[in-house]
């Protein structure tokens, strides 16, 4: 949502001002003008971040797109300081305030000005600004200064601010023509300029929306609307065909000087009627911590183009809509939502979020209730006719559902194939540890992957090490008599390897220095020693280049890698094997790894 901190830094005046006359003068001596600035600021920003939200949302669902092109880091990086545009507006709104004497008198409200600001928009602005846009595709202008907004094909609502400075100071200057003559002609008011922005705002962000979502009525109840009110689909053509579809939000001077694209209204029809989409792949998720909402990719575009354990310094200001958005979720929440759409070759994926977090999978009394959300997903899926549903984070528990089986249980007959992933999970633990590798020192065993990554050690002769009797006594049960001699149990040897799906800080405190650690857990482990030791990934792979649309990080993994769960059941959509992997089942480490390197997935550690 914001860049960095220093660009607010210019609005310290603003907020110091307003302060100070506060204390000295209260709510009373207090000009309105002065005292809405930094509220209004405040509101444009909420609201276009709820236009970022439902847009990103409806583009994941992908019935309505428009354009349907991959969206990519380098476009998330270049929109990420869409707020600019409103900081300078609300600092040059400061500066009128000071230096024009009538702006200071406005009222709150006047009839009169508001009709002047509206009759204004639809003569001077739009007229003026359709011919500057005009003026901005010559190649002169176009290369030095309106190529930045137009290098976004796939548009979204904060695309819509992205402009260099001097487009930005015409753009303010245009606006203000509504908002500034009639203050000076003494009818200006508060809530006039602040309906004038909201709707300024409003269209911006609807017009720069990959779906569409002018529903047909409106057109047929009042048919000249088509020429006073632009449509998402109209914009879109702008920013595919470069050479239609000048008007600011009233398109009626396209169709005077013949600028309009004549499949304006074909694509309209189209992308307002839709398609629903047969899935191959659907991921399913959830929440992590009471943060993680701002960290899907319908929540705060540049905290989402992120790893989730990068500290933003807003962080503190947004967190009691973090905690809102928590209790919201757990109380409304009753089914799964579509996070993004993803496309590898042919095959298409979707995300779904479980509206839950953490630490509601470890109360017991929310268990069923969990679950139950689970299953409807599940079904969900197969009614859709979705070859593949993987089963992401603490969704696969197996105090929680026995890592799915107790849905392919109690639904025989499912069509979707459920796919806990641990049979990848498996093959990347033991890629990660060195060939050379003798002993391995491991801690806990309650997990699939750390139970199989153990067994496996075993066989290929490795010495598995372990000081706590009772997760050794389990484990002697799952690895073969045959192989039991390489098990050890000893609380003085402690190897340079180390594995397991719990490490907790005095656990770590004990490695020598130099030790590696190989997590088995799908969370990543919390660093505790700072010297020489070696903290490994949760196990994850980099993911094919020719991935599209991937522009979020998924949880706390950098950009361009996903869980090895949730590659696994990429990996068994794209080989179409008709099993399912959960419960006490797992996919052959060997093959399941060699297919997902066949299919582009890369390694990120080399053993």
């Amino acid at each position: 949502m914001f860049y960095t901190c220093t660009q607010y830094l210019v609005l310290a005046p603003v907020a110091v001002h307003t302060a100070h006359m506060l204390a000295t003068k209260g709510r009373g001596g207090i000009n309105p003008a002065q005292a809405t600035i930094l509220p209004i600021l405040l509101l444009r920003m909420m609201h276009s971040q709820i236009w970022i939200s439902l847009s990103r949302h409806q583009t994941a669902r992908r019935k309505h797109i428009i354009v349907d092109r991959s969206l990519e880091f380098e476009q998330v990086d270049r929109e990420r300081s869409w707020d600019d545009q409103i900081i300078f507006s609300g600092l040059l709104s400061y500066m009128a305030y000071l230096a024009i004497p009538n702006v200071s008198l406005i009222p709150v409200w006047s009839t009169k000005g508001a009709i002047i600001t509206a009759l204004l928009h639809i003569g001077p602005v739009e007229f003026l600004y359709y011919w500057f846009h005009r003026a901005l595709h010559h190649h002169f202008l176009y290369s030095r200064y309106h190529s930045h907004h137009h290098a976004s094909i796939v548009v979204e609502p904060i695309t819509s601010t992205i402009h260099p400075f001097a487009e930005h100071l015409v753009y303010f200057l245009l606006f203000a023509i509504p908002t500034l003559v009639p203050t000076l002609m003494g009818r200006g008011s508060i809530i006039g300029v602040l309906l004038y922005l909201s709707y300024v705002d409003f269209m911006n962000n609807m017009g720069h929306c990959n779906f569409e979502l002018v529903p047909k009525w409106i057109l047929k109840v009042f048919p000249p609307m088509k020429y006073l009110m632009y449509t998402p689909s109209f914009h879109s053509l702008h920013h595919t065909q470069f050479r239609t579809n000048y008007s600011l939000f009233m398109p009626f001077y396209d169709y005077i000087y013949n600028t309009m694209d004549n499949s304006t209204d074909e694509l309209y029809e189209r992308t307002l009627k839709g398609t629903e989409e047969t899935l191959d792949l659907v991921h399913l998720t959830h929440m992590t911590s009471v943060q993680s909402t701002y960290h899907l990719r319908i929540g705060v575009a540049s905290i989402a183009s992120k790893p989730s354990d990068n500290s933003v310094w807003y962080m503190w200001m947004i967190l009691p809509m973090a905690w809102l958005s928590m209790v919201l979720a757990w109380v409304y929440g009753s089914s799964a939502f579509i996070v993004e759409s993803l496309k590898l070759k042919k095959f298409k994926m979707q995300t779904w979020a479980i509206p839950r977090y953490n630490f509601q999978y470890g109360l017991i009394c929310e268990r069923e209730s969990i679950n139950s959300l689970i299953e409807k997903a599940i079904l969900d899926a197969d009614g859709r006719g979705v070859r593949v549903l993987s089963l992401g984070l603490l969704n696969q528990e197996k105090q929680l559902n026995r890592s799915g089986e107790l849905f392919t249980q109690k639904y025989p007959n499912l069509r979707v194939r459920l796919v806990d992933g641990s049979g990848l999970a498996t093959a990347v633990v033991l890629k990660s540890i060195p060939l050379e590798t003798k002993r391995v020192f491991l801690c806990g065993t309650s997990s699939k992957v750390t139970q199989a990554a153990a067994t496996t050690l075993c066989e290929r002769g490795v010495q598995v090490i372990m000081n706590q009797k009772k997760a050794y006594d389990m484990l002697k049960l799952q690895v073969p008599e045959r192989n039991t001699i390489y098990l050890k149990l000893s609380s003085d040897e402690i190897p340079q390897i180390w594995i397991g799906d719990n490490i907790d800080d005095m656990q770590q405190r004990r490695a020598q220095k130099g030790t590696i650690f190989v997590p088995t857990s799908q969370f990543p482990l919390k660093k505790t020693r700072k010297d020489d030791c070696t903290y490994l990934s949760s196990p994850a792979m980099k993911i094919p280049e020719i991935m599209q649309n991937v522009h979020t990080c998924e949880n706390w993994h950098p950009r361009r890698v996903m869980s090895a769960w949730r590659i696994a059941g990429m990996v068994h959509a794209l080989e179409g094997w008709d099993m399912h992997e959960c419960g006490d089942d797992m996919m052959d480490t060997e093959k399941v790894w060699s297919a997902a390197i066949k299919h582009g997935f890369i390694p990120l550690t080399k053993a």
